[in-house]
């Protein structure tokens, strides 16, 4: 299957996962970026030159302008939202308010869609899964953190959206459906996150810092990977009212041994150290996809060194470029 001759908007569409998915898509389809430009993985990019590439300064915030924008849309993609420890702990409430009142606001007006619309994949997240996940299935219980406990209003918030997702399905059958990514990383990211922190340390000739004793558990996914578990989840007919867990068991690492496959492979000078957690941390985090494997076909390709060579050799390139 692929997605030919359609009108697809993404919100958060200048973002990591945004603009990687609307690369696969734009040669084919018509695509409208909806994005603040918090974060920005679009400028400089090609991407912004193609033909069927039109971009949108707004924000989900502005239900008005989603109606607009969502007219005669066929499938929509919510990428947008609140991300990234420190920036959850510092705005918790913008957190709350981005995630789920932004989502609401799409949600309404992917309604007043819904005679073109034949899909809206929904992002939530791994995080619904609290502190310790080992091989979760999407029915497992969603633990979340003691109230008061900032780090948590994240994950609070995409549940609830991923709630009001699948009511919209239940009650007006909206064609809706939800992915929970698992620790996406790849070219283009931006933002926080151990990869990109180890690697742009490295290649400085820093010392890669590790948050904590480094003993915590994360299952690594190549955002092409996660791209193409999206497009799963916007083609196949068996992702309507379902919640995916999208990610790379096989990729499974603790952060220390991260940053030491990060020192290899950069071959950098920097040595590993320590600093003490200020936030309370996801502990471990292992997908089970075995739903996406058998509903959607979903099985992730790239394995750990090889999407770290990749990401590597991208931010070594946008290095010399910023050097030059």
């Amino acid at each position: 299957m692929s997605l030919t001759g359609k009108r697809i908007v993404i919100t958060g569409g200048a973002g990591f996962i945004g603009t990687t998915l609307a690369r696969r898509l734009a040669d084919e389809n018509e695509i409208v970026a909806v994005d603040n430009l918090h974060r920005d993985s679009l400028g400089g990019t090609s991407l912004a030159e193609h033909p069927n590439f039109h971009f949108v300064q707004g924000d989900v915030l502005d239900s008005e302008r989603l109606r607009e924008l969502f007219a005669g849309a066929t499938h929509v993609v919510h990428c947008a939202g609140i991300a990234g420890v420190d920036t959850v702990l510092e705005s918790p409430v913008r957190t709350m308010r981005v995630n789920v009142i932004g989502t609401y606001n799409v949600l309404e007006a992917a309604l007043e869609a819904k005679d073109t619309l034949e899909r809206l994949v929904d992002f939530s997240t791994s995080e619904v899964f609290g502190q310790h996940a080992f091989n979760v299935q999407e029915a497992h219980v969603t633990t979340i953190g003691s109230v008061g406990e900032a780090r948590w209003t994240y994950a609070v918030s995409k549940l609830a959206g991923e709630h009001m997702a699948h009511a919209y399905h239940a009650e007006f059958g909206l064609p809706t459906t939800s992915v929970r990514p698992f620790n996406v990383f790849g070219p283009g990211q931006i933002g926080g996150g151990a990869i990109r922190a180890f690697i742009e340390a490295a290649l400085a000739g820093n010392d890669l810092t590790i948050h904590g004793d480094g003993s915590q558990i994360r299952a690594w996914c190549y955002v092409d990977d996660m791209v193409e578990g999206a497009l799963l989840a916007l083609e196949h007919p068996s992702a309507v009212g379902e919640s995916f867990n999208i990610g790379n068991a096989r990729s499974t690492v603790t952060i220390h041994d991260l940053a030491q496959r990060i020192k290899r492979l950069t071959r950098s000078q920097g040595e590993i150290t320590f600093q003490p957690l200020h936030y309370m941390d996801v502990e471990l985090r292992i997908p089970n996809i075995d739903k996406a494997r058998t509903l959607l076909g979903f099985e992730a390709k790239v394995d750990l060194d090889e999407g770290l060579e990749r990401t590597i050799a991208w931010y070594r390139e946008k290095l010399g470029a910023a050097t030059a």
